[in-house]
């Protein structure tokens, strides 16, 4: 098997690809008002599906998280520290959620986290100063 990509289960359709589409610089590879919203992010596909639509296609109830979560994160890496810094400030000041401003781990990675609208995880980081 391949990994061909990774999806979410999202609430808002619009605000949620407006987000990975013109804060994170996702590429939206289809209409944005879709049950599921195909976009790409360095040749990894990324999916979006409307929870309520998802359900009705599964015939089953699903329970999810709420609020800023653990449950998973979404990794994105940059170039070098001070472009994780520069993210940091460009994201958050784009509405973005900060969750752990730009830090330098022990083991050499800079790295800092946010939130998406829905509150999922998602963190920025390098390891070349």
């Amino acid at each position: 098997m391949k990994l061909d990509g990774f999806g979410i289960m999202v609430d808002n359709m619009a605000v949620m690809v407006g987000f990975y589409r013109d804060v994170l610089g996702f590429e939206i590879k289809e209409d944005e008002n879709a049950t599921n919203v195909f976009l790409e992010k360095d040749g990894t596909l990324f999916l979006l599906y409307r929870k309520s639509d998802f359900e009705k296609m599964v015939n089953r109830k699903l329970s999810y998280c709420s609020g800023v979560n653990g449950h998973y994160e979404i990794a994105l890496s940059v170039e070098n520290y001070a472009a994780v810094d520069k993210a940091y400030r460009d994201i958050t000041a784009a509405g973005a959620e900060g969750i752990l401003e730009p830090t330098t781990e022990p083991w050499g990675q800079r790295t800092c986290y946010i939130a998406d609208p829905e509150g999922n995880l998602v963190e920025i980081g390098s390891f070349t100063e």
